[in-house]
């Protein structure tokens, strides 16, 4: 039986749950526990795929990649992929059952729970310690019947609970007390104790307001965490648009269009940040830039996001810059988007079976099926430096071609996979992440026109910020006192 658990709940979205629960499962990991993340349920279009074929969110990947562990299914046991404003896929235990709407899924989580505390049991039985990351707010009173997120777990577990705010957003001392005010007496009971995230400046001048909620709520501030300048982390849901390192000089301009059901956002990670590129997020009734390379990312709701584009006179554009030599890539739903058309025969996108038309200018057609692909992959670019690529498959199309066309790969396994123009312009894959090899990335960059890029190994990148991170929570926060609270309470399974 697992040691101890520790929940992190936030008093809103984007509060830093995902944020302290990364820099705890580094900071255990660092005294030699064997630490596994989980998060009971998320709702995100950013996910990850684990080496089983299982689907889970993004957050839980990054956190396990800083326990030094694999992905698993169990760390995620649900993730609600929302598909309309109403609606959302719902993945149990790594799989696809259907979409639901909000009420149909509120009448469901009792059966979910049993899947949650089902994965959350398994990891017990295999962990020292588990660190849980709640969603959203607790507070939240009007989603407290059947909560499964948040409190609702805890209690179900027995975990102890802190509450992060980020002051940054400004009203912390607010959120902390009202967060609180709101919860029962149980669940206020739990709560061992506050963070306070991404603050700047002295923090001598906070002081007056840490002693005043520490004797209004009787609960302790574990830490006041310092803004940290330039951080990075893998986004859990929101697209970050942000530059996390200043640039000067930069050599070749992305633009990405952003569409409302936009997925994998993590994708473009490793060309925002490298050194040389200047990536342009292009949301809606915003002017598209001239650019050097066009990336189509990919898509929940494809035939959805395709009438947004062609809306927003996306199509002209492209054509405009296939037209004075810019390169395209589509990625997933961006390769879908890509082809000559789409069918949904099985009114998997829609309430009625639908074609859309592409943008005509790969020789694809694609046939969107239940079943989805969820595949690691290894591979090498099919042309050119021969770069070593890893990525995932993450799709539910079915493509057919009605002409020979080069690959754009070759996977480990000898298949051929995606599409590369006779005329070198367009890039369609399914492939996820095939700019994080620093192999890969480098011959991108080079057949989009940036000769000799500055060398950029993404995943050195990615944990020396994690270990940034780890070393600021060190620092403004007593752990090992932390995992004594955490201790005292024992788990009920």
């Amino acid at each position: 039986m697992t040691a101890f658990s520790l929940m992190i709940q936030g008093t809103t979205s984007d509060a830093g749950k995902s944020t302290l629960a990364t820099a705890l499962c580094r900071l255990l990991k660092r005294r030699n526990l064997a630490v596994a993340p989980f998060k009971p349920q998320n709702m995100a279009l950013n996910s990850a795929v684990t080496a089983s074929g299982g689907e889970i969110g993004r957050a839980q990947a990054v956190q396990a990649y800083a326990a030094g562990i694999e992905p698993h299914i169990h760390m995620n046991p649900i993730l609600l992929k929302p598909n309309t404003d109403i609606g959302a896929q719902v993945i149990i235990q790594g799989k696809a059952i259907g979409n639901m709407n909000a009420r149909s899924y509120h009448d469901y989580k009792e059966t979910a729970k049993v899947a949650a505390l089902d994965s959350f049991k398994r990891l017990s039985e295999t962990y020292d310690g588990i660190i849980i990351e709640g969603a959203g707010s607790p507070a939240e009173i009007n989603l407290r019947a059947k909560d499964i997120a948040n409190m609702g777990f805890a209690e179900s577990v027995n975990a102890p609970v802190i509450i992060i705010a980020d002051i940054d957003k400004g009203g912390v001392f607010a959120h902390l007390v009202g967060t609180l005010a709101l919860l029962s007496q149980s669940e206020q009971d739990r709560v061992i104790g506050f963070v306070i995230n991404r603050f700047r400046g002295d923090v001598s001048l906070l002081q007056s307001g840490l002693d005043w909620l520490e004797e209004h709520t009787g609960k302790p501030v574990l830490g006041v965490l310092p803004y940290l300048k330039g951080f990075h982390l893998e986004s859990e849901d929101a697209v970050a648009d942000s530059t996390p390192i200043e640039k000067q000089g930069t050599k070749l301009k992305v633009v990405i269009p952003i569409y409302p059901r936009v997925s994998n956002h993590t994708d473009w990670d490793a060309l925002r940040l490298h050194p040389e590129v200047e990536v342009i997020l292009v949301k809606e009734n915003q002017p598209f830039p001239a650019a050097d390379l066009i990336i189509l990312p990919g898509s929940k709701s494809v035939q959805s996001d395709l009438a947004y584009l062609k809306q927003q006179g996306f199509e002209s554009y492209l054509n405009h810059h296939l037209r004075y030599g810019g390169k395209v890539i589509g990625i997933c739903g961006g390769y879908q988007m890509l082809g000559d058309c789409l069918n949904d025969a099985l009114a998997l996108e829609n309430h009625t079976p639908t074609t859309s038309q592409g943008f005509g200018l790969i020789p694809m057609q694609t046939d969107l099926s239940p079943d989805k692909q969820l595949t690691q992959q290894t591979a090498k670019l099919a042309w050119g430096e021969n770069a070593c690529i890893t990525g995932y498959e993450i799709h539910s199309g079915v493509a057919s071609f009605n002409q020979k066309h080069q690959a754009f790969c070759t996977f480990a396994s000898g298949e051929n996979e995606g599409y590369l123009a006779d005329d070198n312009a367009i890039i369609g894959t399914y492939l996820h992440g095939l700019f994080d090899h620093p192999e890969a990335l480098a011959a991108l960059l080079n057949w989009a026109g940036l000769d000799a890029a500055a060398a950029f190994d993404y995943d050195e990148y990615k944990n020396k910020e994690i270990d940034r991170l780890a070393d600021s929570c060190e620092e403004h926060m007593n752990i090992d006192a932390l995992i004594d609270k955490a201790k005292a309470f024992k788990l009920t399974l």
